[in-house]
């Protein structure tokens, strides 16, 4: 395969500006096209770089499409069109890529490489982590799915961009794997709200609390870090503790939070979940064996190499 020189870049919003002026430090030749035509201009005139006027100019000649969106709806939009010619597929050649660098549903991932593909033209989604601060350094966490050829293809794309390259498979899986880590820390970050709610109408100063839960609950006692990687994934299931133990100390928080009247959906399911899998499983399983509880119900396993 031959390198990607030439880059259409699509969306120049807060990730995307900063993303496209560091592939063209980097020495791509890159032209630009956004919805806003100020936006347009202001980068070409900053970068001096070709502003497309269209979709198909922005793709034409190009080695890869980037697309740095809202969704996969809008870049199915942008790459097939709405009825219209006016498009990026209309405006690549066979051999062509379109990388997605947004945080895009893998069903839409793999639905558009499924369109695409008829007419030569490949897909690779690619979503970042790190957010605008990470984007203007060029330190972006990078997940990549597609084929491995061409994700080594736009490798010289992804170091311009980023400081590392996580490859998680076949087309979409990147995305997939973007949007769990999203989720995680969504729940995370409401998980740590919730208590610090509960411990301040118990009494507890919230800088107090939030510097306590940091050695407590983040770094070496990650339940990633901790649990999940020594003990879920290879089936040890040796941290000590009793899942039931587990499951009492969160019915003790949630009884703590209704007698001062906080507050606490996320902590009251979660002890459901935890009492369930206790009187399903077992009182005395090690507490990494709730795990268990998923994997019956998805007939799966997190076993690693399975």
């Amino acid at each position: 395969m031959s390198a990607i020189k030439k880059i259409g870049f699509v969306g120049l919003g807060n990730m995307g500006n900063p993303m496209a002026g560091h592939l063209v430090k980097a020495g791509f030749d890159v032209t630009v096209y956004d919805i806003r035509p100020e936006a347009v201009k202001a980068f070409s005139l900053q970068h001096a770089v070709t502003a497309a006027a269209s979709l198909v100019d922005v793709a034409q000649g190009a080695d890869a499409v980037i697309t740095m969106l809202p969704d996969d709806k809008v870049v199915r939009r942008v790459v097939l069109g709405d009825g219209t010619e006016n498009c990026v597929a209309a405006g690549l050649a066979r051999g062509s890529v379109v990388l997605d660098m947004s945080t895009s549903d893998p069903t839409g991932t793999r639905g558009l490489a499924a369109a695409l593909a008829p007419r030569g033209i490949a897909v690779v989604d690619a979503p970042v982590m790190g957010g605008v601060v990470f984007a203007k350094d060029a330190t972006l966490d990078i997940m990549v799915g597609g084929d491995a050829a061409l994700v080594e293809r736009c490798r010289p794309i992804f170091t311009a961009l980023g400081r590392s390259v996580i490859r998680c498979g076949g087309i979409g899986t990147a995305h997939a794997l973007k949007a769990l880590a999203n989720y995680v820390n969504a729940c995370a970050l409401i998980n740590a709200i919730e208590a610090m709610m509960i411990g301040k109408r118990l009494g507890l100063d919230p800088r107090l609390m939030a510097d306590a839960l940091i050695p407590m609950c983040a770094g070496r006692n990650h339940p990633i870090e901790k649990k999940v990687i020594p003990h879920v994934l290879t089936r040890k299931f040796g941290t000590g503790m009793a899942m039931g133990f587990i499951a009492k100390d969160v019915k003790i928080a949630m009884d703590a939070a209704k007698s001062v009247g906080a507050f606490a959906p996320l902590g009251e399911r979660v002890s459901e979940l935890w009492s369930a899998a206790a009187d399903q499983l077992g009182f005395q399983l090690d507490q990494t064996e709730i795990a268990r509880y998923w994997e019956e119900a998805n007939g799966i396993t997190l076993a690693d190499g399975k």
